[in-house]
């Protein structure tokens, strides 16, 4: 996969092989992500630390923007200034924020964060969401964030432990654990080709001249007896893993797993009562002096 400056907050897409990176499945991920986690975005959001009511935010690696809307409502008074590399995430950004009636408030700039950053004003907020660990020099890109940031300004990094779980441990009937083989068979590529994934960002942000100022660790479980997205969620996402672990599997796991992505069998995830997004994710809020 590419590097998350052309990707955004939030999305366990993050955590699989990158097929395209601008493809509408991947979209479709961040955005059913945006939706079915709304609740512990918000809780976040509300949780910072903040000095002073942001009038500027910059969210880097903002994909179709989860956190930019997120942001926009905590903040009404706020305007945005959303970073990526993709063009279509950030078309497909301006097209919701113009149909929300936000267009005035959200401003999106093209860039590569491992490259040269472009002029992106002074904001007293920063965000980043599942994006600081898939950058090549993230140590560069943290002391970017601090020299962005106004003075007393907050950077806020967030980042989710891993790519959701969606079955029970004891499916399918026919392949018990069929999930858990499936993240085996990527864990190796991760280690590979995200390497700072998991990491301790503390150490990380206070050797780039932060003081970091706060810690918070949710737990995410969210079944789907309150939101049909999530069905939607587990079968874009389990594609995704597919494509990653298919190499790695036995054709029974194969089979069974084609089964579960198949949305006219008996068998799809759409027709489970039992699904639920089980991860965790972390925020490191951070000041600049």
């Amino acid at each position: 996969m590419t590097h998350a400056s052309s990707h955004t907050a939030h999305d366990g897409a993050h955590y699989l092989p990158q097929q395209q990176p601008d493809s509408d499945g991947q979209a479709e991920i961040l955005d059913l992500d945006a939706e079915v986690l709304a609740e512990h975005i918000a809780s976040i959001t509300a949780w910072l630390p903040l000095e002073t009511t942001p009038r500027h935010i910059v969210d880097l690696g903002c994909g179709t923007g989860a956190g930019t809307f997120a942001l926009l409502t905590r903040f009404p008074e706020a305007r945005v200034t959303a970073v990526d590399a993709s063009a279509s995430h950030l078309n497909r950004l301006r097209a919701r924020a113009e149909t929300l009636g936000l267009a005035d408030r959200v401003r999106t700039v093209p860039a590569d964060l491992d490259a040269d950053w472009p002029e992106l004003g002074r904001p007293e907020l920063v965000w980043a969401s599942a994006s600081m660990h898939h950058m090549a020099d993230p140590d560069r890109a943290l002391r970017e964030a601090h020299d962005l940031l106004a003075p007393g300004g907050l950077f806020a990094v967030v980042e989710l432990a891993d790519f959701p779980r969606f079955l029970p441990a004891d499916a399918p009937k026919e392949r018990p654990g069929l999930e858990e083989r499936c993240h085996a068979a990527l864990a190796h590529h991760g280690t590979e080709h995200v390497s700072h994934r998991g990491a301790d960002w503390g150490p990380k942000l206070a050797a780039a001249g932060f003081t970091v100022e706060g810690e918070r660790t949710i737990t995410v479980n969210v079944d789907s007896s309150g939101s049909k997205a999530v069905g939607a969620y587990a079968l874009s996402s389990l594609k995704l893993l597919r494509a990653g672990a298919a190499h790695a599997l036995t054709a029974e796991d194969l089979d069974a797993l084609d089964q579960l992505l198949d949305a006219d069998s008996p068998f799809s995830v759409l027709r489970r009562s039992d699904l639920a997004v089980r991860t965790e994710r972390t925020v490191w809020a951070a000041r600049r002096a």
